[in-house]
């Protein structure tokens, strides 16, 4: 009887400290298997910083990241269940599989910032040369995106407003992969084109753009990137999902206090960087890709908050040109219950 005691007084012990731990934001579940999507860039550093400094481990995820080139093919990783949860732009077909049910953005992460470099707008070498000296001589030139809908679509859109051309003056040039438009405007095959600052500071330094203004002065407050994930994580894998925004949160501190606030110490920052160096812009120097970073970054939103103005104006452009069916409404597409909306 003693010992039946004991045990017993031992198991409810456990209990009430697994229930502490619970309250405490712990996960209940440990190792829960998910597959981030990302892209190589300085957009997706807190992907990279969560992973390698454990904190997706500390929630009890175990993470694998899945390389892609675009926004649309991860959407379709995510509705396909391919990939658990991705940070990237809106696009014409995330928006799509929301209207059938598949997809739901959970959160915002990357934004422009008045008084932060943000996204260049870039002409090459041989536009500049013929004048393309100002995003308001866009008209009868050549703009590069990734794919129609795609984050460069709505940028060169809200430049093409800002400046009373439009939009169909400007030749939009699809070319599928980031590095496919990279070469394109550094051999002069596409006159211009807008890219996050880590890049088009890359070109510039090389010699092979020029700038020609800031996307910031025409889109103050855009929610440039999302974070979703399938409709059935949003709906049925709250603790996972939770634990994901979590992990990726303390991230974004991370990132924003190195090289958007620049509130961190030195060896913080050298420590920051190193991670991100291993994920992007590998082939440059060290310092030369940190001093990217820290010229160059935009603030990513704290807690992952998304800005439903800029999400929702997003939408209906989508809609008004006809890339998205007309009924698709917000609450199809944005599911506001994990983060605060600003």
């Amino acid at each position: 009887m003693q010992k039946f005691s004991l045990n017993r007084r031992q198991t409810l012990i456990g209990l009430g400290a697994a229930g502490t731990m619970l309250g405490l934001g712990i996960p209940a579940r440990a190792n829960t298997k998910v597959n981030l999507g990302v892209i190589r860039l300085a957009s997706h550093a807190p992907s990279f910083i969560a992973f390698e400094r454990g904190y997706y481990k500390d929630e009890g995820l175990d993470v694998e990241l899945k390389y892609f080139e675009a926004a649309q093919p991860m959407a379709v990783a995510i509705a396909s269940g391919d990939a658990d949860y991705g940070v990237t732009a809106m696009s014409g077909g995330l928006i799509s599989l929301a209207e059938k049910d598949a997809v739901k953005v959970i959160g915002g992460a990357l934004t422009e910032e008045k008084g932060l470099v943000g996204a260049i707008i870039l002409a090459s070498n041989k536009a500049y040369e013929a004048g393309l000296t100002h995003p308001k001589e866009l008209a009868g030139k050549s703009f590069g995106i990734t794919t129609a809908g795609s984050s460069f679509h709505f940028m060169a859109h809200k430049i093409a407003q800002a400046n009373n051309i439009p939009l169909s003056e400007i030749t939009l040039r699809p070319l599928q992969k980031v590095g496919a438009v990279v070469g394109a405007l550094s051999s002069g095959q596409i006159d211009s084109w807008a890219i996050q600052s880590s890049i088009g500071k890359k070109m510039i330094a090389e010699g092979s753009a020029k700038e020609i203004g800031l996307v910031s002065d025409y889109a103050p407050d855009y929610q440039v990137t999302t974070v979703f994930t399938s409709t059935n994580n949003a709906a049925n894998e709250r603790e996972k999902t939770e634990a994901f925004i979590r992990a990726y949160s303390k991230a974004v501190d991370d990132y924003n206090k190195a090289f958007v606030d620049k509130t961190a110490d030195a060896e913080e920052v050298d420590a920051i960087a190193q991670i991100c160096h291993k994920y992007v812009e590998a082939d440059l120097p060290f310092e030369q890709a940190k001093n990217n970073l820290v010229e160059g970054s935009m603030r990513i939103n704290k807690n992952l908050a998304l800005s439903l103005k800029s999400v929702t104006e997003q939408l209906e452009w989508f809609k008004s040109e006809g890339m998205v069916k007309g009924n698709i409404t917000p609450e199809m597409l944005f599911d506001t219950s994990y983060v605060e909306t600003i």
